[in-house]
């Protein structure tokens, strides 16, 4: 660092920006850096963004030596397993032509009267294919073992037994890494973005998973777990902290029948640790969604693992997956070319529980409202009712007399008369 300070050098005048670039720069340049700030849990193919370090027992890979051999890089395993044959080969190899060398019948190549351990080998080159024969069983037929040599059979019996266990090892060993269902999850997909809109009238979390082989994951089922780094109310400070999200884990709803995509929704509820979370808190948060998708491979039985993850500028407030499925003549087609496609919907940039306040508040008005005006209606009917009352008893009343006072006339004619 010295030496460029104090190092000569020509200082070119830069270039005059435009006044709104100059104006903007600032805001790119920190929107720039907090991006470059954010780091993955779990990368968008699924491979986890955490490296081992200082493992002091390492021992510990050798007791489990059959995963570690599977877990090792393809070029690292074929290397490993042409070496353990060459090894084998080449140390019986010697044992066979140390033989040869301690009986003396490397001495009696050319002599027909002596019977040698092991017929037709002369050097370490033919005790090397031979022993090569004898380990994989080709058994072409020249060199041949005999029966006056009691140390090179033990050591045939020796061979045979430990050539069958390399084997069994170290096909077993390329059997399981070539049937491995990690390739598997190549075909199962995630949306590139997760997305935040009403549904139901409840704000949701929203992603989209599908299946692009005709060959089905049995018994598939998905979990969501939010990564954000937390401090307890005693002070402790804990990374990385991994909080379930409830994804249909009440309803079954996140055990999946993956024929067609599916969008996986997460109720924004009071359980939800998005609940206090607005659409300008979002973009603040330092957070990522860690989605985990598995099942049984139908074609092997074997349990697969896919895994995604969003992290907060990949979470898009106020959108909606365009969809994908539609009939045709006898059968439904899904365009993939759509399946990363939102639009944008009118979603409340409030929180949910804000959301949930003024829903709330908003019914309560209502209701009183409704009550005041049933009773007010209330009285003015009873009143109505009083006032017909009234005048069908003054209707009465007035019936009556006239009745009455038509009697009285009457009688007094009939008196007249």
């Amino acid at each position: 660092m010295e030496q460029d300070v104090e190092s000569p050098a020509i200082i070119k005048p830069k270039p005059k920006l435009p006044k709104q670039a100059r104006e903007n720069l600032p805001k790119q340049l920190a929107e720039m850096d907090r991006e470059r700030k954010v780091q993955r849990y779990v990368r968008k193919d699924g491979k986890c963004n955490v490296h081992h370090g200082n493992v002091q027992e390492r021992y510990r890979y050798l007791t489990d030596i059959f995963t570690t051999l599977v877990d090792l890089k393809w070029g690292l395993n074929l290397f490993i397993f042409v070496l353990v044959y060459t090894v084998t080969w080449l140390f019986f190899g010697f044992m066979w032509w140390l033989i040869a060398y301690l009986r003396g019948d490397l001495d009696h190549i050319s002599d027909n009267q002596w019977t040698p351990c092991v017929n037709n080998l002369n050097g370490f080159v033919s005790a090397f294919l031979f022993s090569i024969e004898t380990e994989t069983t080709i058994g072409y037929g020249y060199r041949v073992i005999t029966d006056k040599c009691p140390e090179g059979i033990l050591l045939l019996l020796i061979q045979s037994v430990l050539g069958s266990i390399v084997n069994a090892f170290m096909v077993g060993c390329m059997f399981v890494k070539i049937s491995q269902p990690k390739k598997r999850a190549e075909t199962l997909v995630f949306s590139t973005n997760a997305v935040i809109s009403m549904r139901d009238g409840r704000l949701c979390l929203m992603f989209r998973v599908g299946d692009l082989r005709n060959s089905h994951i049995v018994e598939a089922s998905i979990r969501a777990k939010l990564i954000k780094s937390k401090q307890t109310k005693e002070g402790e400070f804990i990374p990385l902290n991994q909080t379930d999200m409830n994804v249909g884990y009440n309803t079954g709803d996140d055990r999946l029948f993956l024929v067609s995509p599916l969008i996986i929704c997460h109720e924004i509820n009071q359980n939800s640790p998005f609940w206090d979370i607005s659409q300008a808190h979002l973009s603040k948060e330092d957070l990522e969604i860690v989605v985990i998708l598995e099942g049984m491979v139908e074609a092997t039985g074997m349990t697969c693992q896919a895994r995604s993850s969003y992290i907060s500028r990949e979470i898009k407030w106020g959108h909606r997956f365009t969809p994908v499925l539609t009939l045709e003549d006898g059968f439904y087609e899904v365009d993939y070319n759509s399946f990363h496609d939102i639009y944008e919907t009118n979603t409340p940039a409030c929180s949910a529980r804000e959301l949930a306040d003024m829903t709330n508040r908003a019914r309560l008005p209502l209701t009183w409202s409704l009550a005041s005006k049933l009773s007010q209606q209330g009285l003015q009917e009873s009143e109505q009712e009083g006032q017909e009352t009234k005048t069908c008893t003054d209707s009465e009343g007035k019936g009556q007399q006239t009745e009455r006072n038509g009697d009285v006339a009457n009688v007094e004619s009939e008196s007249k008369v």
